[in-house]
């Protein structure tokens, strides 16, 4: 009978320590109360139980938490707001839960004008009094506070308040955090960039809701997906000489990262949000050279890179136009593998803008800004073939000129419109650009052009935001972003063709682009830009107008004339190797501070007589006509607007005289003023001179 007792004791001595081990991983479960608006309710979506932010967190977590939902719909943090967040039955179910963790999203509705003009001075101390409820009912309760999810700007109330008084709330709640000794979690970030996932501009769809789950978890967890570089950082890359080199990723909350380069070794530790950053010392041109970035799971090595000069080419299809459709590109394919220091990364589109209807998975990974793909590569046959033109002949140049490494990126897009490649924070905040933003399928901002593109590739839609290229901010959002943080040496742009419409509009854009550009990376860094060629379309002239003052009203911003090689009919002349060699030229000049010529003729002044005008030009020593012939492209402008065509002829070397007709008033003088120009004057360096319209009469404004 002994052994039977004995089983049946020891039996029962495992159900108790059966019965022990499961009241104490009871006892483990950690209550999540997820408080805030309806964003957080879950507001427009069809089974918000399962679809809302706090359902999608409950999976992510586990059985060893309990997430419950506290969102109330319309819900203000402002104690005096129109429906104060403290006086509603949600607020009453959280307290009574006694959360472990607290996750607060609120703030949104206290933007409306009938609570923050009047009572934005109770925010802060509201917020803390929150803060402090919660703790009562638990004193270890761990509070996370929330940057807001972004209000569009199709929000009805966007321009008359929401939109500033937003974004004074979104610069409190750090501060706030701080204060009171919170955790933060940045709920704009993951969200600002996708208009597709807010139907109604406030409210995030079921995906949104997912994405602000899962920044939750990351937040709550540290577990971000362990060791990542972003995608600039592969092999055979080029790194900006002269200029701190950084490392950077992601990493699990708390994980130790270590980078070796060149023979230093440095380390550091991610932070919460599981971001982490390595500096090493600025270095001269040299390599190849190898990098190590690892953790205790991982290791990720970069072989062959080069320090030397980065450059970023963008715009539309004239950049994007390949070596091997240009007139000598094939010669420059065949001598390719020559330039072993000039290294390509170009940004490869995910379907092409052409006259076809994109498929839903297209329309998906467009919206999930997953448009460009690419790697750094070596320079040879394969990789220049479908390169830039434009940038590769620019980067041979100065790869030979200057005897340095150069890494030259390629984000272009054929027909995109410059708003496309503007950040949405600098357009929502510029009175004049922030209305381009509404609604661009129908816009008049946007021509005409690339709204009836974008409507055949997206003709197979569903959703009322669908994302393109040629939507405002989407090649900033998709491509620009993300390279930000990479040090670059400064920037080739050809770009305009789509904007063409409206000269004066883009007037403001570039000079918008280029200050939001410049304050992105943060350092002034220069801009070389193409002026349009020549072509058969009316506007051109005036265009080619506004960018030759842009070049006068932006510092370190030079211009490189191309409309001696244009074509009366097609928009992609073929001539790229001219054009990339005058950018080389101005980069020669101003970057790397050779005296050389690098400017056509640019005109100065002009003076009137009784029987002549005079005009004087800048960088010219000695003009002349290009093909050696008569002087073309000069016209004189009447009182009444009417330009004839004017005998010109040079004299003292860099002036041109124009003798006046009798009989006629002539208040300006114009040059290269067709859309297609066969004009010819050149410096002695064989550069062309721009388009311009001169007034020459007190009572018409100088241009």
């Amino acid at each position: 009978m002994r052994p039977h007792f004995s089983i049946k004791c020891l039996l029962g001595a495992l159900l108790v320590c059966i019965n022990v081990f499961v009241s104490a991983q009871q006892a483990t479960i950690l209550k999540v109360a997820c408080i805030g608006n309806s964003v957080t309710f879950g507001a427009g979506h069809k089974k918000p139980q399962l679809t809302s932010y706090p359902s999608v967190l409950q999976q992510l977590m586990g059985q060893r938490y309990t997430v419950k939902n506290f969102g109330h719909s319309g819900a203000t943090l402002l104690r005096k707001g129109h429906n104060p967040y403290y006086k509603t039955k949600a607020f009453a179910e959280a307290l009574a839960f006694a959360p472990d963790i607290a996750i607060v999203h609120l703030g949104l509705n206290d933007t409306d004008p009938r609570n923050w003009p009047d009572y934005r001075d109770n925010f802060e101390p509201d917020y803390a009094w929150l803060i402090d409820t919660l703790r009562k009912v638990n004193p270890v309760i761990q509070v996370f506070v929330c940057r807001l999810t972004p209000i569009f700007n199709g929000h009805s109330r966007f321009k008359s308040g929401t939109r500033d008084w937003y974004w004074q709330i979104q610069e409190l709640i750090p501060a706030i955090a701080k204060a009171n000794h919170t955790a933060l979690i940045d709920l704009y970030t993951p969200l600002h960039n996708r208009p597709d996932l807010f139907a109604d501009n406030l409210h995030p769809d079921a995906e949104g809701a997912s994405i602000i789950a899962h920044t939750v978890y990351k937040a709550l967890t540290g577990d971000v997906g362990g060791l990542q570089i972003p995608s600039i950082f592969t092999d055979d890359m080029v790194l900006q000489r002269e200029q701190p080199i950084y490392f950077y990723g992601k990493a699990n909350a708390g994980t130790l990262v270590e980078v070796t380069f060149h023979m230093d070794k440095q380390k550091t530790v991610a932070d919460e949000y599981g971001n982490w950053k390595i500096a090493f010392p600025a270095m001269q041109a040299g390599g190849p050279y190898e990098a190590s970035i690892k953790n205790q799971q991982s290791v990720i090595t970069l072989k062959n890179v080069l320090i030397g000069e980065v450059w970023l080419c963008s715009g539309q299809s004239n950049m994007a136009f390949q070596l091997q459709h240009a007139i000598g590109g094939k010669e420059a394919i065949q001598e390719a593998s020559r330039l072993s220091r000039l290294r390509l990364f170009k940004y490869n589109q995910l379907a092409e803008t052409n006259a076809a209807a994109w498929d839903s998975l297209t329309l998906d990974k467009i919206n999930k800004l997953q448009y460009f793909s690419g790697h750094w590569k070596i320079t040879d046959s394969q990789s220049a073939a479908d390169f830039s033109a434009i940038a590769y002949f620019f980067g041979k140049k100065l790869t030979t000129e200057e005897n340095i490494p150069i890494g030259l990126i390629q984000v272009a897009v054929g027909g995109s419109p410059i708003e496309s490649w503007i950040d949405r924070y600098t357009m929502e905040h510029d009175e004049q650009l922030v209305d381009i933003l509404d609604n661009w399928r129908k816009s008049d901002f946007i021509q005409a052009f690339c709204r009836e593109r974008a409507d055949v590739n997206l003709k197979n839609a569903i959703k009322a935001n669908q994302r393109h290229p040629y939507e405002p901010c989407y090649n900033y959002e998709a491509g620009i972003d993300s390279l930000t943080r990479f040090p670059i040496k400064g920037v080739l742009w050809y770009q305009g063709e789509s904007n063409t419409h409206n000269p004066e509009a883009y007037q403001a854009l570039f000079k918008t682009m280029v200050r939001s550009w410049r304050k992105k990376w943060g350092y002034d860094f220069p801009f070389y830009f193409v002026q349009l060629s020549s072509i058969d379309r009316p506007s051109w002239p005036h265009f080619r107008e506004i960018q030759r003052k842009l070049q006068k009203e932006v510092p370190n911003v030079y211009m490189a004339v191309s409309s001696d090689l244009g074509d009366s009919l097609d928009v992609h002349p073929t001539r790229k190797r001219e054009v990339g060699e005058r950018l080389a030229l101005l980069a020669e000049r101003y970057t790397y501070n050779k005296n050389i010529p690098a400017e056509g003729p640019m005109v100065t002044s002009a003076k009137q007589d009784s029987k002549s005008v005079i005009i004087d030009f800048s960088f010219a020593k000695k003009l002349s006509a290009s093909n050696n012939e008569q002087l073309t492209g000069f016209e004189l402008v009447t009182t009444k607007g009417l330009l004839i065509p004017a005998q010109a002829n040079i004299v003292s070397g860099n002036k041109v005289k124009i003798s006046l007709p009798a009989n006629e008033k002539i208040k300006a003088v114009a040059y290269a003023w067709q859309p297609f120009t066969r004009a010819n004057l050149v410096n002695e360096a064989g550069l062309p001179a721009s388009t311009f319209y001169l007034t020459l009469n007190k009572q018409y404004n100088e241009l």
